[in-house]
C-alpha cells in the first residue's frame, strides 16, 4: 500500500519529517495517510507543491502549512524531548508498529513510546470500564487481567483511575505484560496519582500515545485515544460503566473495527452494569473467567497463546510464586487457622466490609488480633483493604 509500510526504523532526519508532518495544524490521520499513499514519504510530503497536495483533499491552509516547513523548529524541541525521556517514535511503516492497528479506519500515522517497544507487536487484550469502579468490578479486573495476562495475553488500557488502573495492576501482580495507551503524551502523569503506577509500566510494559510530547490530558483526547486502544486488541473486554460512557465507546469503535467485544455480567440494579450488560444484550460474550476469552479467539490466536504460555501455565508461574500465592493459582486451599480464616469467611468480594463491623461479627476476637490476621491475609494476597478501613476478599 505504501513505501512506509515497509520502511525500517527511521533514521533521525526522517524522524524529524515524521514530527514535523504530525505538528501540522489541522491535519488529521485519515488526511496524513492519504497524502503518505499518494507521495509515499513525509520528505516528499514536504517537496510536494500546493497544488500536488490539494489534489489529495487537503485544504489550503493546511497545504500551506506544510509547504512553508512552519513546524520544523518545533519538530527539532520534540526531538529533544524524546531523547531526554528516552521516548521512541514508531511510525505507520516501522515494522514493530501494530498490524491490526494499521488496519482500522484512521491509524494514527506515529506512536510514541517509552518502554518496551516490542509490545506493540504482541496479541493484545484492551481492557475498560467505569472510573468510579464498585469493589467486585476491581477485584474482577484485577483479577481477570492476571489470568488472561498468565495466558499470554498483553493486557492494554488506558490508565485512567479506576477500571484501567486495577487492569494494569493485575497483569503486573502476575508478572504479565501491558500496555498503557494515554490521552496527554506520554511525558504526562495523567491522572496524578497514579504517577508510581506509571513508572512501574515504563519499566516492564510500554507506555504509548499518538500525542506529542508534553499534551495535555484534555476530554476531547479520550475517545481518540479509545480507537488506538480496540485497534491494537484483539477485542476488547468492559468491566463496569454506564449505558453511555467511555468504555462503551471503545466497546462501539471495536464493534466497528470487527474486534471481538467481551462484558462482565453485573448486578442489574446498578447503573454501573448497564453498559456490559447492555453489550451482552446486543451480542457480546459474557465473562466469568479467563477461558470465556481465550476460547473465542482465533485458532492462530490460540496457538500462540499456547506457545508462549505453556510454560506459565503448567509451571513457571508456581515457581514465581510463594506459599499461599502458588496455592491459589493451583486451586489448593491455603493453610489459614483461627482468626484469619474466620475474618476471611466473614468477608465478601463483591461489597466492602468495615473493620468495626468485621469486628463485631467476630465475637471473642480483639481489635489487635484482627488487625494481625488482616493485615496476615493482605500479605497472602487474600485481602484487599480499601480507603476508609474497608476489607473485601480478593477474587
Amino acid at each position: 500500500m505504501v513505501d512506509a509500510l515497509h520502511a525500517p526504523i527511521v533514521s533521525r532526519d526522517e524522524e524529524l519529517h515524521w514530527l514535523a508532518l504530525k505538528l501540522i495544524p489541522g491535519l488529521g490521520a485519515r488526511t496524513s495517510n492519504k497524502l503518505l499513499e499518494r507521495l509515499r514519504t513525509p520528505h516528499a510530503i514536504f517537496r510536494a507543491s500546493r497544488t500536488e497536495l490539494e489534489d489529495v483533499g487537503v485544504s489550503g491552509a493546511v497545504a500551506q502549512s506544510i509547504a512553508s516547513g512552519c513546524t520544523f523548529e518545533d519538530a527539532v524541541v520534540q526531538q529533544e524531548k524524546m531523547l531526554e525521556a528516552g521516548v521512541e517514535l514508531v511510525t505507520i511503516g516501522d515494522p514493530r508498529y501494530p498490524q491490526p492497528l494499521r488496519e482500522i479506519f484512521d491509524p494514527p500515522v506515529v506512536l510514541f513510546a517509552r518502554g518496551c517497544v516490542e509490545l506493540l507487536k504482541s496479541l493484545a487484550l484492551g481492557v475498560v470500564g467505569t472510573r468510579r469502579p464498585t469493589p467486585y468490578g476491581i477485584a474482577v479486573a484485577e483479577r481477570l487481567s492476571a489470568d488472561l495476562a498468565h495466558a499470554g495475553l498483553t493486557i492494554a488500557s488506558g490508565m485512567a483511575r479506576g477500571i484501567d488502573t486495577s487492569a494494569h495492576k493485575g497483569a503486573l501482580g502476575a508478572g504479565g505484560d501491558t500496555v498503557a495507551v494515554l490521552g496527554c503524551g506520554v511525558d504526562v502523569v495523567y491522572p496524578a496519582e497514579n504517577r508510581k503506577l506509571y513508572a512501574e509500566i515504563c519499566a516492564k510494559g510500554l507506555v504509548v500515545s499518538e500525542f506529542v510530547m508534553g499534551s495535555t490530558a484534555f476530554p476531547q483526547n479520550f475517545p481518540i485515544r479509545n480507537r488506538i486502544i480496540s485497534g491494537m486488541s484483539v477485542g476488547v473486554l468492559v468491566v463496569e460503566g454506564a449505558q453511555y460512557s467511555g468504555s462503551a465507546i471503545t466497546a462501539k469503535l471495536a464493534m466497528d473495527q470487527g474486534r471481538e467485544v467481551f462484558a462482565v455480567p453485573g448486578n442489574i440494579t446498578s447503573k454501573l452494569s448497564w453498559g456490559p450488560n447492555l453489550l451482552i444484550k446486543q451480542g457480546a460474550k459474557i465473562v466469568q473467567d479467563w477461558n470465556d476469552v481465550v476460547v473465542e479467539l482465533s485458532p492462530e490466536a490460540r496457538r500462540h497463546l499456547i506457545e508462549k504460555g505453556r510454560g506459565k501455565l503448567l509451571g513457571d508461574a508456581n515457581e514465581s510464586l510463594q506459599g499461599t500465592q502458588a496455592s491459589l493459582l493451583t486451586g489448593a486451599a491455603p493453610q489459614l487457622d483461627g482468626v484469619a480464616r474466620k475474618a476471611l469467611d466473614a468477608l465478601q468480594v463483591d461489597a466492602a466490609v468495615h473493620l468495626d463491623n468485621l469486628l463485631e461479627k467476630l465475637e471473642d476476637t480483639s481489635a489487635s488480633e484482627l488487625i494481625a490476621a488482616l493485615f496476615e491475609l493482605e500479605m497472602l494476597g487474600l485481602v484487599k483493604q480499601l480507603p476508609g478501613k474497608n476489607f473485601v476478599k480478593v477474587w
